[in-house]
């Protein structure tokens, strides 16, 4: 019998990309569940779901992720960020299924100057990042064997993303202004996939929080410009100040996650942005 890996939110950034994964893992069999698949905000249907399926782990890429949007639906963010994790993680329990969720850098202020460890104070500035720290704390109490992980910027070839969006503008304008004062570091949705399955083929489960990200500190701005490189646009990119940009929602102007715990527990170092940036885009262009 091979194990079975479900999968919630699997039409998102990360969930397409496990797909991408699941042909090349063939010692498991996938379950992959879209939001019109499965409400994970509803108990009876996530109870069905792991009486069907009898997963061995369950990944959960579900998520509200509109992070200015969440400012005005915040009943909606909690919602499916918060207690539908916990409902999950529950689920998980009882069927004695190991929970990998998904959270983000937003938990943290953005006040740092050095990558935030996993047990930084968190005090997240938006709706968007205190509904995600609400389903942190749901899947620790539903389910203490939980690993949740932390990540940053994500990106795919996949969905709505900051890198298919700079192509498109940089195709169709001269100039473009992106913030120069938010540093991060961006995720290739492909290595976040990778890395979760290296943790589960492991067998070395280690619950708690872990952060993943690419390697490498930058801002909007260099990410940016970087896209522009790589394409080889002409469009130029002006660095504009966060206060020149307003979002309903507040953004940390600091947000680097350290990995030492991952690179140290599961021996995952995440590779350079700039080569998964790389990889990205030579995808985009090859479609």
């Amino acid at each position: 019998m091979r194990p079975t890996i479900l999968v919630t939110g699997a039409n998102g950034q990360v969930g397409r990309e496990l797909r991408v994964c699941a042909e090349t893992n063939a010692q498991y069999d996938f379950v992959f569940l879209s939001k019109d698949d499965l409400s994970i905000d509803r108990p009876e249907q996530v109870e069905e779901v792991f009486q069907k399926w009898a997963p061995k782990y369950c990944i959960n890429c579900a998520a509200y992720t509109a992070v200015d949007k969440a400012e005005t639906e915040q009943a909606l963010a909690f919602q499916i960020n918060g207690e539908a994790t916990g409902v999950l993680a529950a689920a998980s329990r009882q069927a004695g299924a190991r929970f990998i969720h998904i959270s983000t850098d937003y938990v943290f202020n953005g006040n740092g100057t050095a990558p935030y460890q996993e047990d930084h104070a968190v005090d997240p500035v938006n709706i968007y990042g205190a509904s995600k720290l609400q389903g942190e704390q749901l899947a620790k109490q539903q389910n203490p064997d939980s690993v949740i992980i932390r990540t940053s910027w994500v990106y795919s070839r996949f969905g709505n993303n900051f890198v298919k969006t700079m192509m498109r503008l940089m195709k169709e304008r001269e100039s473009i202004n992106v913030v120069d004062d938010q540093k991060g570091s961006p995720t290739y949705a492909a290595d976040l996939a990778a890395a979760m399955l290296k943790i589960i083929a492991s067998e070395k489960w280690t619950p708690g929080i872990y952060n993943y990200s690419n390697e490498g500190v930058i801002t909007w701005h260099q990410f940016a410009q970087a896209i522009a490189e790589l394409t080889r646009s002409s469009c130029k990119v002006n660095p504009i100040p966060s206060a020149n940009f307003p979002t309903p929602a507040k953004r940390p102007g600091y947000s680097v996650l350290s990995k030492d715990k991952i690179r140290e527990v599961y021996q995952i170092t995440p590779p350079a942005w700039r080569t998964s940036l790389e990889a990205c885009i030579r995808l985009l262009q090859q479609s």
